[in-house]
């Protein structure tokens, strides 16, 4: 009888589990182990510019302009509802569990970074690059979206153009070897995870989540809360058993809880929406590539719980109109953070600001954003995923008999 072969996914289970324990019990010596989680970040991250440029312009070279017009526009309504909902349900969970009432006032507080005004012509403005190069160093995604739109719409123009046709081909064959190459460092995958859980668990342990744990909780319940109501959707829309789509992605789901990436997550997900959940490779290539830069449903809503904990903890009462100013907020920051370093931490400082309430309470929440980042992610991959099947089984692209069972 054949042995079961101990695959990735099950190698990165027990390096989760084993990096915990470490943590726990080497305390802060684990941190010496921390550059091989370092050197496993930057090497999955590193192919990540170019993949989603190459996935972008094969998807678009390879669909009639007037086709991707209409994907293009369903994406971005579907985009804006799942991150308003997220939202919206935050605020919701927040007015229930009130996270931010009996932490200690005696927390000291005080917050050194910066955020940037809020200008939404600029913003605008910042979504075009003035030199791809540039935006492709700088890691500015949606500016490099829109080059590889661009680009791919030309090429798809230009049809049967042999210089087109080259370059088109070239494209293709640059994305399947970033693929390999992507493949060959997940494989190491097992190794980076535990040394970066076990030298966050060493070092930061678990004391800092007991004043926050109803904060955490809030997110976790909002976020699954959001996943159930999506899954739910798809299974009813798309006719497919909801076990069944909860398989074919769970190796996007681990991915995106142990790095808390969605950069990483990437090319897992594309490769479970097309391998495990039977999207058409087109659809997958484009709808992904383009969720990730906008569709932040974990990051609306981490903002609209946070504004909102914030304001409790430090007993401002929010009427019901200020309420959805958050939700307005909250979703208009998850575009901004695209043009900012620094992540959630920054997107919720610009929040603050917009909705003039407290700066210094992103202090309250640095140390465990980290925690929150695990639900975040989950769901700003998880509902990727399910963006990319909503639209592909309203295009007829989506075949069910690829779906895992």
């Amino acid at each position: 009888m054949e042995k079961k072969k101990f695959g990735l996914t099950s190698q990165i289970i027990v390096a989760t589990v084993l990096g915990i324990i470490f943590g726990l019990i080497f305390g802060e010596k684990m941190e010496n182990i921390s550059f091989l989680g370092d050197i496993f970040l930057r090497l999955i991250q590193m192919p990540v510019v170019i993949l989603i440029m190459t996935s972008i312009i094969e998807s678009v070279g390879g669909i009639e302009p007037k086709d991707l017009g209409k994907i293009g526009a369903k994406a971005i309504v579907l985009f804006f509802i799942t991150t308003t909902l997220s939202a919206i349900v935050g605020i919701l969970l927040v007015n229930i569990i009130k996270p931010g009432v009996g932490i200690s006032h005696n927390m000291e507080l005080s917050y050194s970074g910066t955020y940037e005004s809020y200008n939404f012509k600029e913003l605008l403005v910042n979504f075009f690059p003035k030199n791809i190069f540039q935006a492709m160093s700088e890691g500015n995604i949606i500016q490099c979206v829109i080059f590889s739109i661009l680009t791919g719409l030309s090429i798809s123009t230009l049809g049967d153009n042999p210089s087109a046709k080259r370059i088109y081909t070239g494209i293709i064959s640059l994305n399947r070897v970033t693929l390999q190459v992507i493949k060959f460092i997940i494989s190491f995958a097992p190794i980076g995870i535990f040394a970066l859980l076990a030298k966050l668990t060493g070092t930061v342990g678990f004391s800092i989540l007991l004043p926050l744990l109803k904060y955490l909780l809030a997110i976790a319940i909002g976020s699954f809360t959001v996943l159930t109501l999506f899954i739910i959707f798809v299974s009813v829309y798309g006719g497919i058993n909801p076990i069944k789509i909860l398989k074919g992605m769970k190796n996007s789901i681990i991915i995106s809880v142990t790095t808390t990436s969605s950069a990483v997550s990437l090319p897992v997900q594309m490769d479970d929406s097309e391998n495990n959940l039977g999207v058409d490779p087109k659809i997958s290539k484009l709808v992904n590539s383009l969720a990730m830069s906008l569709n932040s449903d974990g990051l609306a809503l981490t903002l609209s719980i946070s504004c909102l904990m914030i304001a409790q903890f430090f007993g401002i009462e929010l009427s019901l109109q200020n309420q959805l100013l958050i939700v307005f907020v909250s979703v208009v920051s998850t575009i901004g953070n695209l043009l900012v370093p620094g992540g959630a931490l920054v997107a919720l400082a610009i929040a603050l600001n917009m909705t003039n309430l407290p700066i210094e309470g992103v202090a309250l929440l640095a140390g465990v954003d980290w925690f929150a980042g695990i639900f975040r992610t989950l769901l700003n991959v998880v509902d990727d995923i399910l963006c990319t099947m909503t639209i592909a089984i309203s295009e007829k692209k989506l075949d069910k008999s690829k779906i895992s069972g």
